[in-house]
């Protein structure tokens, strides 16, 4: 047909060519109704031309926040297939509570962590004996003392985590255990020597938490890259369960110790060489095994953007508050141990450590239950802060040492319970580019609350006595739980409120 040839729908067309369409007389009234539908439209295109303005505006897309704050779907399927394609090449097994075991990188990791934290609790033991020493049993020193070591994760936590981003991990751990070793053995040759006094404990207590700002945020989130997202639960919850058996071994071995070798100092430089294991553990790690995200560039605001990331997602929101209150009272009951051991039941620094260990003893069986689960729920993460409160009150009133004993088993497994739920659910959710920051806020929120709550009962246990400490920690860690749930559900409705002000005011915007 030409292409100069008259269509059948276009006014001018003869009336025969609708009447061939349509057929009849039919078809005749339909070419007329086609001849007045196409008056009008050429009349509508006409006034549109003359007046563009009254033609409605398409209505455009909501605005959506920055690229580096949104986790689109796709994006997130695609770092999760990469990252199980990449566990798969290295033998990523089926299940199992030691899954993560069948790691190469993952168990050189545990191995050096077993032994360096053995010596991380000794050495914990032994900061809290000599403290007592030098200031004649004062409960206000030794709160002092454990406020300073974690004061530096308020003050600079969050760059912590900024650089857990920006640089690849393994060095930095590397270079951060070499510095932690190095004080250990600063404060053994001083303590041996005699010269040790309480501003050398205060000092050498800064200086630690200042170098675990950047140690803790950085090993939080290495543990991903050694295995994967699909193993990450069990990892953390392993890691929970070496930490908690240290944490039995550590504080017996070194009451037995400052016993028989008759002082601090040498459980100080003992500590000092665990280091070696840790990192001789990472120095001999596969480095193409390790999956490694791209390291951020520097850029200005990268502080806020992951405090807008965290407060954006409820996910990952709710387990961060619930954190900062209960770590806020948690680190102050552990404290307490100590004083109700030696003040109230009137026990000598080998039945403090058996306090310790007993309390290591729940968490580590709270902390194998973990390994079990796949995924934390909310539910899990809320139920274990309160057993932990519950469990802190009844310690408060116990009338002996072995029920005081007793009750610590409960205690340790409820508040191991919380951190690896709290701790998984965080890691899950937050994308890799984000891993660094999101974990540097939930170490400042699982340390820095101690230099608030450490003083406060440690003051409270030195006017009114250790059990009514114990007493005020299970029930302001009760009161934490109910305002994370509400100030979560506050920050929700208000980012829905936003999102939905977002979509009703951006057509207007556009007239």
């Amino acid at each position: 047909m030409d292409d100069d040839a008259a269509d059948p729908l276009e006014p001018g067309a003869p009336a025969s060519w609708h009447g061939i369409l349509t057929g009849g007389k039919g078809g005749l009234r339909a070419a007329n109704r086609a001849r007045g539908l196409h008056a009008d439209l050429a009349a509508n295109r006409s006034r549109v031309l003359r007046a563009p303005s009254v033609w409605p505006a398409r209505r455009p897309k909501p605005p959506e926040p920055p690229e580096a704050l949104v986790v689109r779907d796709s994006e997130l399927r695609e770092v999760q297939a990469e990252e199980t394609r990449g566990a798969e090449t290295v033998g990523r097994p089926t299940g199992g509570m030691f899954r993560s075991l069948r790691n190469h990188n993952y168990r050189l990791f545990v191995s050096g962590s077993v032994v360096s934290n053995v010596g991380t609790w000794m050495q914990r033991t032994a900061q809290d004996w000599l403290v007592l020493e030098l200031t004649h049993g004062s409960s206000a020193a030794l709160g002092i003392t454990t406020a300073l070591q974690f004061l530096p994760v308020v003050l600079f936590g969050l760059w912590g985590g900024m650089l857990a981003d920006r640089y690849p991990k393994r060095p930095l751990l590397m270079a951060a255990q070499s510095l932690m070793g190095m004080l250990a053995l600063t404060m053994g040759l001083l303590t041996i020597t005699g010269q040790a006094q309480t501003w050398h404990v205060y000092v050498m207590a800064f200086a630690l938490g200042t170098v675990s700002c950047v140690e803790v945020p950085t090993r939080q989130s290495f543990v991903v890259e050694m295995v994967g997202r699909a193993d990450l639960s069990n990892a953390i919850a392993l890691n929970s369960s070496t930490f908690n058996l240290a944490r039995v071994v550590g504080p017996a071995v070194a009451g037995l110790l400052i016993y028989a070798l008759g002082g601090t100092g040498p459980i100080f430089l003992l500590n000092a060489l665990s280091f070696a294991a840790v990192i001789g553990g990472l120095f001999l790690m596969r480095g193409s095994e390790l999956r490694t995200p791209e390291p951020i560039p520097r850029a200005k605001g990268q502080l806020r953007e992951g405090v807008r990331y965290v407060w954006q997602r409820p996910e990952l929101l709710m387990p961060i508050l619930l954190v900062a209150f209960v770590a806020m009272f948690a680190t102050s009951f552990s404290m307490s141990i100590a004083l109700m051991a030696k003040q109230v039941f009137g026990q000598s620094a080998s039945s403090f450590g058996v306090a310790s260990s007993v309390f290591a003893v729940g968490a580590l069986g709270g902390a194998l239950l973990a390994a079990r689960r796949a995924r934390p729920s909310r539910r899990l993460l809320v139920g274990g802060a309160v057993c932990f409160g519950v469990a802190q009150i009844a310690a408060g009133f116990a009338p002996a040492y072995p029920v005081f004993l007793l009750l610590l088993i409960p205690a340790g497994m409820a508040m191991i319970t919380t951190n690896t739920a709290a701790n998984s659910s965080v890691q899950l959710a937050a994308s890799p580019e984000m891993r660094g920051r999101v974990m540097g806020i939930y170490v400042l929120v699982f340390t820095g609350g101690a230099p608030i709550g450490a003083p406060l009962i440690g003051w409270v246990g030195e006017l009114a006595g250790p059990r009514l400490g114990v007493v005020i920690c299970g029930v302001m860690c009760l009161v934490g739980v109910s305002l994370a749930i509400l100030l979560t559900r506050f920050a929700e409705g208000r980012t829905r409120g936003a999102a939905v002000r977002g979509v009703v005011a951006a057509p207007r915007g556009a007239h």
